[in-house]
C-alpha cells in the first residue's frame, strides 16, 4: 500500500456530485495511418491493455481510512476490469465542433466511481463535419482523478499510451503486476494512530524548512525587490461563486510560432506570458460584453511543478502555485503583455523566495480528518458566496510532444484539455501543446458562462489584436514600472511551470 500525500489526499476531499475533481484531455486522432487505414474499439481495448504497466495510475483503486482519520491509501485493485473504464460513443450527425464540445462538457460533469480505479477513457466517433479534420477521426476523451495525477506525470501516462510511429510496437517490458488484497479495517486504524504520533515531528521539520526563506522575503519586500500586491483577495466575479453540476468546454488552438513572435514584443518575455495576457484580454471582452468587468486586475493561479528528476513516473500532486494578474484593467494589447509579465517576474521572486517546494509541504499541515470536514463544510454551507475569491481563474500550461504521436496506430492531429473547477473558481484555462500548435482550452460552469462560444470568440480576438499589435514599431515602448511601485527584478529562476 502506498499512502497519499496531503495535497493529493485534498483532491478526494474535495469531491463531491457538483465538483468532480478529475483532469483530462480531448485528443484527435486520424486512423488512416493506422494498419488497414481504420481502428476498432476492440483494437483500442487491446492496445490499452497492453501498455497498462506503463503507469501505476491504470490499476490502483483508493482505499479510504475510516471517518478519514488518516489520508488514504493506494492499493492494486483485486477487481480491475478494463472494459469499465474505457466507453465507446458516437456523435449524432452532422458531427461539428459544437456537438463534440457539449459531448466533451457532458462526459467531464460526472463524478467517476472512486471504488474503483480513478480513470475513464471514452471513444467518440462520428467527427464528420469538423472543419481542418480529416475524414474519419475520432477522439479520445480521458478522464484521471486529480488525487492520481498533476499535469506532468499526467504526461507521463499519456506517453505510456503513445508511440512515435504507427507500427504499434509492444511495451518490451514483461507485466509483472499483481493484485492486492482489500486491507483490513484495523490494520488502517493502526496506521493511523502511528502517523499521528509522527505529525508534530513533521510540522517542526516544514516550519523549519520554511524560516530562512520567510526571513529573505522579508528581507525583499522591505528593499521594494518583491512586492505582495497579489497577496490580497481578487476581486469578485460572475466566476467566482457556488458552482453548479453542469459544464461548458471549448478550446481555441493558436500557432506556436505566432505566440513567440508576439513575445519578443516586449523584452525577456515568455510564451507563458503571452498565454496570461491572452486569458486576461479575453475576460475583458468577455466581462465587458456583459458589464461586469472590475476597475482592477483580475488574477490568475498558475500551478508550479516541483517534480525533480527523482519524481519522474510517481503517482500523485508535486506542485507549488504563484497567482499572477491578468492585465484586465488594461487595453493595449502590448502594454497588457508588459504588466503580466511584470507580474509573472514578482510571482516567480516571490514563490522562490520562500521556496516552492516549501509551499507545497504546507498542505501537510493539517489533520486529514480536518481537512476533509472543512472541505465538505464548505461546499455545503456555500461559503464561495460570501468571501472573496484568492484569485479568479487557473491558467495551467501542460507541456506537450513537439513530434506526431500516435495511438493504436491512428495519428494524433489535436490535444487539447480540460480540468476542474469547484466552489469560489468557475474557469480553468488548460494550455496544451502539440506539434507546432499551442491551444487554450476552458472548462467552465454553465451557469457563470452560459456562453462559451463568447469566450472562445474573445481568446481569438484577443490573439489577433495581440499579433496586430507586436509587428508594430509602437509596440516598443520603455519599459516602466507599474504605478509609483518600483518594478521587481529580473531574475531567472529554476521553476519549470505548468502542470
Amino acid at each position: 500500500m502506498q499512502q497519499l500525500s496531503a495535497m493529493d489526499a485534498s483532491f478526494v476531499y474535495l469531491e463531491t456530485p457538483h465538483t468532480p475533481m478529475h483532469i483530462g484531455s480531448v485528443a484527435i486522432y486520424d486512423p488512416s495511418t493506422a494498419p488497414g487505414g481504420f481502428v476498432r474499439f476492440k483494437d483500442i481495448l487491446q492496445f490499452i491493455g497492453s501498455r497498462l504497466s506503463g503507469a501505476r495510475s491504470f490499476r490502483q483503486r483508493l482505499v479510504r481510512v475510516p471517518f478519514d482519520l488518516d489520508h488514504p491509501y493506494w492499493i492494486e485493485d483485486p477487481e480491475f476490469d478494463i472494459e469499465f473504464h474505457v466507453r465507446h460513443i458516437a456523435l449524432p450527425k452532422p458531427g461539428d465542433w459544437r456537438q463534440l464540445c457539449i459531448q466533451v462538457a457532458r462526459l467531464h460533469a460526472r463524478a467517476m466511481d472512486m471504488t474503483k480505479p480513478l480513470w475513464e477513457f471514452t471513444v467518440i466517433e462520428g467527427l464528420d463535419n469538423i472543419e481542418g479534420l480529416p475524414p474519419g477521426c475520432f477522439a479520445l476523451v480521458s478522464k484521471v482523478h486529480h488525487a492520481a495525477i498533476d499535469g506532468m506525470s499526467g504526461v507521463e501516462m499519456s506517453a505510456a499510451l503513445h508511440d512515435l510511429d504507427a507500427n504499434m510496437t509492444p511495451p518490451g517490458a514483461v507485466d509483472s503486476w499483481r493484485p492486492d488484497h482489500m486491507p483490513h479495517v484495523a490494520d488502517l486504524l493502526v496506521r493511523s494512530y502511528f502517523n499521528s504520533l509522527a505529525q508534530p515531528m513533521r510540522v517542526m521539520e516544514t516550519i523549519g524548512r520554511s524560516l530562512p526563506g520567510m526571513a529573505k522575503l522579508t528581507s525583499e519586500v522591505r528593499r521594494g525587490d518583491v512586492s505582495l500586491r497579489n497577496a490580497r483577495p481578487a476581486q469578485k466575479t460572475r466566476l467566482n461563486g457556488k458552482v453548479s453540476g453542469h459544464r461548458v468546454w471549448d478550446a481555441v488552438p493558436f500557432k506556436l510560432a505566432d505566440i513567440r513572435a508576439i513575445k519578443d514584443a516586449v523584452p525577456d518575455a515568455t510564451v507563458n506570458d503571452v498565454i496570461l495576457a491572452v486569458v486576461g484580454g479575453a475576460l475583458r471582452k468577455y466581462l465587458g460584453s456583459k458589464g461586469e468587468l472590475p476597475r482592477e486586475t483580475l488574477t490568475a493561479m498558475a500551478p508550479i511543478s516541483v517534480r525533480g528528476e527523482a519524481g519522474k513516473g510517481a503517482m500523485g500532486n508535486q506542485v507549488s502555485a504563484m497567482v499572477v494578474g491578468l492585465g484586465t484593467q488594461i487595453e493595449d494589447p502590448i502594454e497588457r503583455l508588459r504588466f503580466v509579465h511584470q507580474e509573472a517576474v514578482n510571482s516567480k521572486a516571490l514563490t522562490g523566495a520562500v521556496g516552492a517546494k516549501n509551499l507545497a509541504d504546507y498542505s501537510q499541515l493539517m489533520p486529514a480528518a480536518l481537512a476533509g470536514l472543512a472541505a465538505r463544510l464548505y461546499t455545503r454551507i456555500g461559503a464561495a458566496n460570501a468571501h472573496s475569491p484568492a484569485f479568479n481563474c487557473v491558467v495551467t500550461n501542460v507541456p506537450g510532444s513537439r513530434v506526431p504521436l500516435y495511438f493504436a496506430g491512428a495519428r494524433m492531429v489535436g490535444m487539447y484539455g480540460t480540468g476542474p473547477i469547484f466552489d469560489g473558481m468557475g474557469l480553468i484555462n488548460t494550455i496544451y501543446s502539440y506539434g507546432a500548435t499551442i491551444a487554450v482550452s476552458f472548462t467552465s460552469d454553465r451557469d457563470m458562462m452560459p456562453d462559451p462560444a463568447a469566450y472562445a470568440d474573445a481568446l481569438r480576438e484577443t490573439f489577433e489584436a495581440m499579433r496586430a499589435a507586436a509587428v508594430k514599431p509602437s509596440a516598443l515602448p520603455p519599459v516602466e514600472a507599474n504605478e509609483n511601485r518600483p518594478a521587481p527584478k529580473l531574475r531567472k529562476l529554476a521553476i519549470r511551470e505548468g502542470v
